[in-house]
């Protein structure tokens, strides 16, 4: 009798101390860092990619610290297409940018309605501060090869989480020619007021940290989508 129940209690006692050890706990996802764009049209919140784009992102968070965007314009909007600043001060002056960043288009990210994308020119690699909401899916300005500046498409860093509507209601103001554009303006201006990191999990060291250079506006590049050819965002 004494041996059938101290087998019993030799099953029983194992069970029990599998029962009471602590199941560990599901990792949580990194947050990604979040930027909040004051404007004088409302409020704009983004999420960043760095897992996708870390270069991209390094950057913008960069000028973002350094309190760059405070102050510039939304100077392009194009309804149905797309809303780009970044640059310009009210004054539509280039501000001093720092040196241009490696093109991340590749990153498998498309440019769909509600993302943000780093402007450039001809060159892929060649986007410093500015960058594009696009208003639709464009997905003509995704990377299609690296065989030249035409299929490399734009590298998109992240989204839109809040403030889609403001963004919406600035492809309705009406555009102008001013300054050095020939149209596309807004008017009123649309002005970042200020631009605030609310959120950030991302390595500050990441950033470039080579000294400012000084990005004038070029001439318009262009991009082709199935053949055709039509606008993008170009700097300036």
């Amino acid at each position: 009798m004494l041996k059938p129940l101290l087998t019993a209690l030799l099953l029983i006692v194992p069970l029990t101390l599998v029962a009471q050890t602590p199941t560990p706990a599901a990792e949580a996802p990194a947050a990604m860092p979040e930027v909040l764009l004051h404007t004088s049209q409302g409020d704009i919140t983004l999420e960043l990619y760095p897992d996708k784009a870390p270069k991209s992102v390094a950057n913008f968070l960069q000028y973002v610290r350094d309190g760059f965007y405070d102050g510039t314009l939304l100077h392009r909007v194009i309804p149905g297409y797309l809303v780009q600043g970044g640059l310009y001060t009210r004054e539509l002056q280039p501000k001093r940018t720092r040196p241009a960043i490696p093109s991340e288009a590749d990153n498998g990210l498309s440019n769909l309605r509600g993302t943000i994308a780093v402007a450039r020119g001809a060159d892929p690699n060649s986007g410093t501060a500015q960058f594009f909401f696009n208003l639709v899916d464009n997905r003509r300005l995704d990377f299609v090869g690296n065989q030249s500046g035409l299929t490399w498409g734009f590298a998109v860093f992240g989204k839109v989480t809040k403030g889609l509507d403001v963004l919406d209601k600035i492809a309705t103001l009406p555009t102008r020619p001013l300054g050095p554009f020939a149209g596309d303006v807004p008017n009123p201006l649309v002005v970042i007021e200020s631009a605030r990191i609310i959120s950030d999990q991302a390595p500050a060291s990441a950033a470039t940290t080579a000294a400012p250079a000084n990005t004038k506006s070029g001439e318009p590049a262009t991009t082709k989508a199935a053949g055709k050819p039509a606008k993008h965002a170009r700097k300036g």
